[in-house]
């Protein structure tokens, strides 16, 4: 999975939200979003992305991101 287009495609969402008042209100649409619209491989790679630092993830973006909630573990019993 390419993270830089992840990147990217985490930017535009964030610059879609940006026409809220309210940052916190931005944060959570974005979370939302991210939440509702990617397969769950998309969010463990910007998860783990942003784990690493985040490199060019937008501001709200990255408070997104920090906000999903973790993926279930693969592992077997």
């Amino acid at each position: 999975m390419d993270v830089q287009h992840l990147v990217k495609m985490a930017n535009q969402i964030e610059q879609f939200f940006r026409s809220e008042p309210d940052a916190d209100s931005a944060v959570a649409g974005i979370e939302s979003h991210l939440r509702r619209n990617w397969d769950p491989r998309m969010r463990a790679a910007i998860m783990q992305h942003c784990a690493q630092g985040g490199e060019g993830l937008g501001e709200l973006a990255k408070r997104a991101v920090l906000k999903l909630p973790p993926l279930p573990s693969r592992g077997t019993s």
